[in-house]
Order: structure tokens, then C-alpha cells, then sequence
């Protein structure tokens, strides 16, 4: 047993063992809040402790140095392995570690927190949530108890408890009398106040919502839920319950997140290592491509053309066009010797290189070698007439047919290296190229595309620029064979590695510690000359790595090119797609998931549902679903955990030039009914700059970016920037120019109503769309 061992104790067995050296009774069932308060500080002690104990040990490892065998120093780096490793998941933990308990029919008590603890005697302190003995706090109810009699709340400030909330399950206690409490926790995690960061939901995670996290991990799960359904949430945990179950296949492979923006990346950032993981990458869609961070696209008709899947077939068209034999014979060059190369002699290298099946780049040197020595054949046979029979040495040839400028010239004009940077910037800037390779678009929509070299490229890029490079391969022409040689050397490290957690683990394990060892990490360790990379940062930084499992969020929003490109990172489509096609709002979102995403599942595709919006009063509920309704939008009515305190206010602005200073005016009223929070005005794109401006004069530094924070509790955002978040109080100007900013989609607006906790007002100059 260990620290992250999922076995259970019972509270008799633990308590008849009170007195002994490390063991912590349990309290009993019917332990108050003094009592529990005193337990949750001993697994505070407990958790210091551990963290003592790993920072000595990997203080110890480190100063032995690099030094011995390759198997000792093998065995030395999966000792700092683990030990950073597991000293940052318990530095991550430490605010709110511990949330529940569970007492069950037999007399058993579990206590339930973010990662498992074991005493020094190895006694059972706490399970992880994601442990499956841990499963029932999430899924007993009174009709099914599954032998909870109760489920207790732990509501933690920090370390400290603040109060408890029992649910009594066992319906003979229930006829005692006792009272029984069942909302607390929830309603108090979905009322509390904003901070600009997402929080966990591991205390307060729902039956439907933990069904979904503890799915099989094998093909493409779609979760579809409205507003405030915690999708997010659920997708976040599921990959830290992914990770927890299969460590052994997903901590090499990894795990990958994508989201809409940078805005809402940052947003979520905190959310896994509050739950004991930390080695995910998370990546907003224009950030696929490493060393690139795409712009937004000019317009949303260009945005849309740039996201069909036809762009693959295009892409293809490109690098092939790019290869091209001669119309007649030329001569070249070498040494001021003549040598005539004609169209058959370029054909034959075209088809030898083309032959080898290798990305473009790679297989130029097959089309070099080849016409390299067809002309030096030439050469020397010309020289062999010159010298009349002489058998001079003439194994310079080769090398001077290489360096001959004119040969050089001749071997780019029929198969030029390329960047997919390059290729990319040739297709839009040369309106000719990019008519010979895309006959599927119209010439109206090739003139959209057109732009100056230079140009930044945009999020619609991101996925066109790894197609090229899937394509084009390395554009050093000996990276083929340097990759051979350290595939070579990789598997080499890998079985030194092996060899060396082998003989490490029975060592940490007697420390109290499992599943922090992994081979793949201690190659790399030996291998690396610089600083050490997590397999995390390493995929974050290879374009061609391919993950275990991806976690994709706002899915409907996604064009298919992007979804071929995370097909491509994911190989065994093991995805977990969250998202609401009724919120969709990009050109490319789909009307059903069916359409975007049954050409890559065949029939790999489950779809899940949620059906409570948590976050959102009713009363706001009811307004964006009866706007929606009124403008065609397709949606499913939510189930709400609240009525709301405040109903939402519509005002009416004289003009467009009283928005901005009602705007300001606004926000001091939400302030002021609300007493403390984040107020986000959500306005359209345009306004956007001319609000914060006008909200920093009135606030100073209370005006945050993005999702704000806790010193920041103002904020100014378009609606496409909101999503994804929630905010105490939103301010939404000007709906009917959201419709028309959307060209019509109700997305949008839809989206805007429905990011407050808490309070919606909404100012208008024009007509309001129906439903208002």
C-alpha cells in the first residue's frame, strides 16, 4: 500500500489500532465539527510531512551527482523523477485537500479528497476522489444508496473547516428525526463569488456529470449540455480521472486540452493541478502550431473557406505543384564544361524521389542523388572523348557536379525546398498558384484569400500550416537519417530506463510511494543535455507528437481542417468533445455532431448529455431561451438549481453614444446590488476598445483583461472572448449589433445572456431582438 493506494480501511480497524506509533483514529460517525476539524489538520500534518520527506530525498538524489553506470545514473534520475514529480502534486493540493466523508452501512468511514494519503505505518488517511471505492460519494442517493447510510461535506476555507453538510441516505436514520442537508455545498460553490480563475467541482460533482468523467476511455465522447452545465468542469475532470486510471499508457503519450482562446486557456489553467495533475498540455486552437500564434481571421467568410476539409486536397496540390520537370532540354554548367540535361533525364529523378513515399522535403534528396549522378555520368563521359582514352582519376566529378551553381539552380527550379510558412505565404499572395492547385473554390473566393507577403498568419491558418508540414517532412535533408540514428539510440535509453525503474521501485514503494515512475521520462532524462522536459512539455513543443487522449472544449466551434489536424495528433481517437451546437457562433460550427464529426469517427461517435444549468439563475435562463426561441435557435430547455435574487433589467439608451458612460454608470449599480463580485461587460467587437477605455478612467486598475481576477473585478469583452466563462454580474450592450456582428447566428447572443451567476442587465439604443 501507498500514499496513492486506493485501499479502503474501516473506521474499526483504524480506531482499534488508536495508540500505535503513526496511526490516526478515524472519528466516529457521530464526530461533530471540533472533532473533523481535528482530523483535517492531522492530514494537513500528514501532508507536510510528505513533502518534507520528498524534498529531503530529492535534495539527496540530486547532490550524488552524474556519476557510476548508465544504470546507476538510470536509477538516480527515476529518483528525481518521481520525487519532483510527486512534490508537485502535493504542492498543488493543499487548498480545500480534503472535502468529503462517507459513512456506510458496515461501519466503514472513508474520507475523500483531492490525492490519497497513507499514514507512515501505511494506515488509510484519505482516498482520491478518482480512486473506484471513492466513485459512490458522487453516486449514492437516497432511492440507490450503495450502502452509504451518509454522505458528509467538508466545507474548507484553505486548511480550515468552515462548516459541514450532511446528507443522511439511510432512510431508518431519516425516521429519527435527524434533518437532512443536501444542497449546502452546491448552492454555495455555484453562488460563490468570481475570481476570474475556473475552481474545481470535485465536492460538489453530480451523478449525470460523475457518469460521464468515469466513462471507458476508447473512442470520441461528445458531451453536449446547455449553459452552465459544467461541461468544462466535467471535461477537466475526466482528464484528471483519465490520467489517475491510465497512468501507465497516458503519462508518456499525455494528454491534450484545446480551447477557443488564450483567454479562456488561462481561465482553466489552475483547474488539474488542483486535482493532483499537472502534466497536461493545454493549447488554444491558434496555438496548434509550434512557434506560431495565429491572429484572427480578416472576415468570417474567409474564416469559413479556410476551415473546409477540402483544404487537405489543396494543401497536396500545392506541395506537388511544387515538383516540376523541365519543357525542353537545358544546359548546365560545371567547370565551364557543357553538359545537356533534358525532360526523360528530370522524369526519372522525379519518379525515383517520388517512389521512396517520404514527406516532400526528405525525398528531394533521392531526386539530388539521382540527378546528381546522372549528370556527372554525362561529365564523364564527355571528358572520357576529350582525353581520348586517358584514365585520369575522375572521382571529383560528383562533387564538382553538386557545387556547379548552374546545377544547383536547375535542381531548385524542378523541386525547390520548402517551409510550410512559405508555401502558405506563396498560395495567398500568388493569385496563379493558388488558382492552379484549388479548383474547388469559386474565383470570388480565391480573391478573398489574397493577401501580402508578410501577412500574420491567422487561427484559420494554424491547421493549413500543419497540414504542409505533415507533407512537406523536415527541410534539412539529413534529419531523415539524424532521426534514424537517435530512434536507434531512444530504444537503447529506453531499455537502460526499464532496467533501472525495475530495480528503483521496490525501493520507493517501501517509501510510501506508487505510480510516480516512468521509463519513457528517464530516457529522456539521460538523453537530454539541457534542461529537463516533462513528456508534457516535450509534446508541447513537437509538432508530430501524438497524445493519449484529447480533450477538446467549445467542440461545435471547430472547423473540420481543425478537426483533421487533432485526428492526426490523436491516432487512436480516443477524444472527449464538450461543447453546444446551439451556442456555435464561428462560420464552420456544426448544426449537429453528427455533421462535424461523423466524417472522422465512422462509428466510434457516443453522444452524452447533460440536463442542469448550475450556473445560471432561472429567471436569466428563462430570458435567453425565450430569445433564442424567438430567433430560430434549436436548443433544449435546462433544468435550474435556482430561482435567482435579481431579476434582469432592460434599458433603453437614447442613441449609441450614451452606451459607453451607461455602460459605466451600469457596472456601479451591479457592484452595488451585489455588494462584492465580477462584473463583465460583454459588448460587440467594435465597442469593445472605447468600454475598457472608458471603464479604466472610471476604475483604475479594478479593469482586468480576459476573465479578470481577484484584485480585478471589472472587465470588457465580446461576446466570442466570453465564452466559456461566468461572471457575477454582466452588462450586455447593444444585442441586436451582436446578431449582426454574428451575421444572424444567435450563438452569440445566446452565449452573452447566460454567463452570469448572479445578475443581467442588459442596455440597448436599437430595437431589441425578439423575445426581449
Amino acid at each position: 500500500m501507498s500514499d496513492t493506494d486506493t485501499t479502503a480501511s474501516t473506521a474499526a480497524d483504524l480506531n482499534g489500532h488508536d495508540g500505535d506509533a503513526g496511526l490516526i483514529p478515524l472519528p466516529p460517525i457521530e464526530a461533530g465539527i471540533d472533532q473533523e476539524r481535528e482530523y483535517v489538520a492531522a492530514l494537513y500534518r500528514r501532508l507536510d510531512e510528505l513533502r518534507q520527506e520528498n524534498q529531503q530525498q530529492l535534495s539527496k538524489v540530486r547532490s550524488t551527482g552524474a556519476v557510476g553506470t548508465m544504470q546507476n545514473i538510470s536509477e538516480r534520475d527515476a529518483f528525481a523523477t518521481m520525487y519532483e514529480d510527486r512534490l508537485a502534486q502535493l504542492n498543488a493540493v493543499d487548498d480545500r485537500m480534503v472535502f468529503g466523508r462517507l459513512d456506510l452501512d458496515n461501519g466503514e468511514a472513508r474520507y475523500i479528497g483531492r490525492i490519497g494519503l497513507t499514514s507512515e505505518a501505511r494506515q488509510r488517511l484519505m482516498l482520491d476522489w478518482r480512486a473506484p471505492e471513492a466513485g459512490v460519494f458522487y453516486q449514492a442517493t437516497a432511492f440507490d444508496r450503495h450502502g452509504v447510510r451518509r454522505r458528509r461535506h467538508l466545507l474548507l476555507k484553505r486548511r480550515a473547516v468552515q462548516s459541514l453538510e450532511d446528507e443522511l441516505l439511510d432512510a431508518t436514520v431519516l425516521e429519527e428525526g435527524t434533518e437532512n442537508h443536501g444542497d449546502g455545498a452546491l448552492l454555495a460553490a455555484v453562488t460563490a463569488r468570481r475570481t476570474g480563475q475556473m475552481g474545481d467541482i470535485v465536492a460538489t460533482i453530480q451523478s449525470e456529470q460523475d457518469r460521464i468523467i468515469r466513462a471507458d476511455r476508447s473512442g470520441v465522447l461528445v458531451v453536449q449540455g446547455g449553459p452552465g452545465t459544467g461541461k468544462t468542469a466535467v471535461a477537466l475532470h475526466r482528464a484528471a480521472y483519465l490520467l489517475y486510471t491510465h497512468r501507465d499508457r497516458l503519462k508518456s503519450a499525455g494528454v491534450l486540452i484545446v480551447g477557443p482562446n488564450a483567454t479562456f486557456m488561462s481561465y482553466i489553467e489552475r483547474v488539474l493541478p488542483s486535482l493532483g495533475e499537472t502534466g497536461v498540455v493545454m493549447s488554444s486552437l491558434a496555438d496548434l502550431y509550434p512557434g506560431v500564434r495565429g491572429v484572427e481571421e480578416a472576415t468570417p467568410e474567409v474564416e469559413e473557406i479556410k476551415g473546409r476539409l477540402d483544404w487537405a486536397q489543396i494543401i497536396a496540390s500545392a506541395v506537388e505543384h511544387r515538383r516540376r520537370n523541365i519543357s525542353a532540354p537545358r544546359e548546365v554548367s560545371v567547370e565551364g564544361v557543357k553538359v545537356t540535361v533534358t525532360p526523360k533525364m528530370v522524369k526519372r529523378g522525379l519518379e525515383r524521389a517520388r517512389g521512396t513515399g517520404k514527406p516532400y522535403n526528405e525525398a528531394r534528396s533521392t531526386f539530388v542523388k539521382v540527378m546528381v549522378r546522372e549528370i556527372a555520368d554525362k561529365l564523364e563521359r564527355i571528358l572520357e572523348k576529350r582525353s581520348e582514352g586517358n584514365d585520369a582519376d575522375r572521382s571529383y566529378v560528383v562533387e564538382d557536379v553538386r557545387g556547379a551553381r548552374d546545377v544547383r539552380i536547375l535542381l531548385n527550379l524542378c523541386w525547390m525546398p520548402r517551409t510550410p510558412q512559405a508555401l502558405l505565404e506563396d498560395l495567398f499572395s500568388k493569385p496563379r498558384y493558388l488558382a492552379d492547385v484549388a479548383p474547388q473554390l469559386t474565383e470570388g473566393e480565391r480573391g478573398m484569400l489574397q493577401r501580402s507577403p508578410g501577412s500574420a498568419f491567422t487561427v484559420a491558418d494554424v491547421p493549413l500550416l500543419d497540414e504542409a508540414a505533415e507533407l512537406l517532412g523536415e527541410l534539412d535533408e539529413s534529419a531523415g537519417r539524424d532521426q534514424a540514428r537517435q530512434r536507434a539510440q531512444r530504444e537503447k535509453d529506453l531499455e537502460n530506463a526499464q532496467k533501472a525503474v525495475e530495480n528503483a521501485t521496490p525501493q520507493l514503494e517501501e517509501m510510501g510511494i506508487e505510480g510516480f515512475l516512468d521509463a519513457e521520462a528517464v530516457a529522456q532524462l539521460n538523453a537530454d543535455t539541457g534542461p529537463r522536459m516533462t513528456a508534457s512539455e516535450r509534446a508541447g513543443v513537437d509538432r508530430t507528437w501524438t497524445y493519449g487522449h484529447i480533450v477538446v472544449d467549445e467542440a461545435q466551434e471547430l472547423s473540420p481542417m481543425q478537426w483533421h489536424v487533432l485526428m492526426r495528433r490523436c491516432p487512436l481517437k480516443s477524444f472527449t468533445a464538450v461543447g453546444d451546437t446551439a451556442q456555435g457562433s464561428s462560420p464552420s460550427s456544426a448544426r449537429s455532431w453528427e455533421q462535424g464529426l461523423g466524417p472522422f469517427t465512422d462509428d466510434r461517435l457516443r453522444i452524452e448529455e447533460l440536463t442542469v444549468n448550475y450556473r445560471t439563475p432561472k429567471n436569466i435562463v428563462e430570458l435567453a431561451e425565450k430569445v433564442a426561441a424567438a430567433n430560430g435557435l434549436d436548443i433544449t430547455s435546462l433544468r435550474t438549481v435556482r430561482e435567482g435574487e435579481y431579476a434582469p433589467v432592460v434599458e433603453k439608451c437614447d442613441d449609441a453614444a450614451a452606451l459607453v458612460p451607461a455602460a459605466v454608470t451600469a457596472v456601479a449599480a451591479e457592484h452595488e446590488r451585489l455588494e462584492e463580485g465580477l462584473v463583465a461587460v460583454i459588448a460587440p467587437e467594435q465597442m469593445v476598445a472605447a468600454v475598457r477605455d472608458a471603464l479604466v478612467r472610471a476604475y483604475g486598475q479594478r479593469v482586468g483583461t480576459g476573465a479578470g481576477s481577484m484584485a480585478q473585478d471589472v472587465v470588457a469583452l465580446s461576446a466570442d472572448e466570453a465564452k466559456g466563462l461566468e461572471f457575477d454580474g454582466v452588462v450586455l450592450l447593444e444585442p441586436a449589433a451582436l446578431l449582426d456582428e454574428a451575421s444572424g447566428k444567435v450563438g452569440s447572443l445566446y452565449v452573452a445572456l447566460t454567463r452570469s451567476t448572479q445578475s443581467l442587465r442588459v442596455l440597448a439604443s436599437r430595437a431589441l431582438p425578439t423575445g426581449f
